[in-house]
């Protein structure tokens, strides 16, 4: 059964152990409906009304609870993105994926449905253990692919 993205995000919050409030809600409803990761500014756009120190405080909390997550980019903006782990599972999950940035108009998306992101990160691991040695631990890898999305491309 496919569950709305607001019936979603009403479940994840409740399992999250996080309080369901309106602004909660509504932005972890908008990023479980979006194609792409989505900057502070756009989600902005979409909540005119959401004072920007709220939007921020949700976005953090959000990502806390690992229903987002943020994306940091080279451009020093943050995206943020529906955790895809927790839509599949239902539940607050670890960010365990890759992005692919479009060079041309810098949208972000979300790698997702394969579990190559996962080989690499696991290999990945063990190659930097067996490089730096012993007393090394990796928190987290960043997987990040560049080139032009299919709308750039066709331009």
């Amino acid at each position: 059964m496919n569950r709305s993205p607001l019936q979603l995000a009403q479940q994840l919050l409740e399992t999250s152990g996080i309080r369901n409030t309106d602004a909660r809600r509504n932005v972890l409803t908008m990023l479980l409906g979006a194609s792409r990761a989505l900057t502070h500014l756009e989600v902005q756009e979409d909540f005119p009304d959401m004072d920007r120190v709220t939007l921020y405080r949700t976005l953090d909390c959000l990502t806390e609870a690992g229903l987002i997550h943020k994306i940091s980019g080279d451009d020093r903006v943050f995206r943020y993105s529906a955790s895809h782990e927790a839509q599949v599972q239902g539940t607050p999950q670890q960010h365990q994926h890759g992005h692919f940035k479009c060079t041309r108009c810098t949208r972000v998306f979300c790698l997702t449905g394969t579990e190559a992101p996962l080989a690499i990160q696991k290999q990945l691991r063990l190659s930097l253990q067996a490089t730096l040695g012993s007393g090394f631990q990796s928190h987290e890898i960043e997987l990040t692919i560049k080139g032009w999305c299919a709308a750039c491309a066709q331009t």
